[in-house]
């Protein structure tokens, strides 16, 4: 069984709609998604600014509701949960976010950014432990959560956002252009955390971007995200040496490769 078994989602935003020749038209920023994640493996979903990844990434995790389609999570429908079902749901589905600058409240101390998940689940835990434990495992000290988010670069912020998000012990992490925000080399850096992380905690990835390269090197499968629609979904490899489809062509000669 998958882990996440997404069917033919549709997004529809409030004013996407338009009259053309009397009729009435609408742009649908997911149109008719269906996918599956596996228990262990990273689904990299790729395609250009605007091709609805990130909204994609969103309806699967219930942070926005779906115009039409269904989630299904450890068997579980997620679409058809109440606030009680989904919060606990919360627990195996996080997410790090694209800005590590905006993510972060900057009035709380990094330890209250850690463990404010482990509060608002009521987590039975000592939270400086938890914390220390958890800055440990994205390579950084513990004397960090001390201090506050203005004092760190923005590989180290996404560190802590990285934390933040595993705070819960999750089995299933959405990663939303973790690494555009960032240079190449500390985006590199990042993406080998998050290898060695799902190693280690045998984490499950959705891992968007528009970057082929960084996709290739980190999934396991991949797929092309175009105009709101899946166009092309297989292996990486196969994906990468043998693209089916024009846009996954036209993706793969647009970006320079990983040195």
């Amino acid at each position: 069984m998958p882990l996440l078994d997404a069917c033919n989602l549709v997004k529809v935003f409030d004013g996407n709609t338009a009259i053309i020749g009397g009729s009435t038209h609408e742009t649908r920023a997911v149109d008719d998604v269906s996918l599956t994640i596996e228990p262990g493996e990273t689904l990299g979903l790729v395609g250009e600014s605007g091709s609805g990844k990130s909204t994609l990434g969103r309806l699967i995790l219930r942070l926005i509701e779906p115009t039409s389609g269904t989630v299904t999570f450890g068997g579980k429908n997620v679409t058809a949960m109440n606030a009680r079902e989904l919060r606990a749901l919360r627990r195996d589905m996080q997410i790090i976010f694209q800005d590590p600058f905006a993510s972060l409240d900057p009035r709380m101390k990094v330890l209250d950014i850690v463990t404010e998940p482990l509060v608002i689940h009521r987590e039975r835990v000592d939270l400086k432990q938890r914390a220390a434990e958890l800055m440990r495992a994205v390579g950084m000290d513990a004397s960090a959560l001390s201090r506050y988010p203005h004092e760190f670069s923005g590989g180290q912020r996404q560190r802590i956002g990285i934390a933040r998000a595993l705070a819960l012990k999750p089995k299933f992490i959405v990663c939303d252009e973790a690494v555009s925000a960032l240079d190449v080399s500390v985006g590199g850096q990042i993406v080998n955390l998050l290898r060695q992380l799902q190693k280690e905690f045998g984490l499950t990835y959705l891992f968007i971007s528009h970057s082929m390269p960084v996709v290739r090197y980190l999934a396991t499968r991949i797929a092309v995200m175009s105009g709101g629609k899946i166009v092309e979904t297989g292996d990486a490899e196969q994906i990468t040496a043998r693209p089916a489809h024009e846009y996954t062509r036209k993706l793969l000669e647009a970006t320079p490769e990983i040195a």
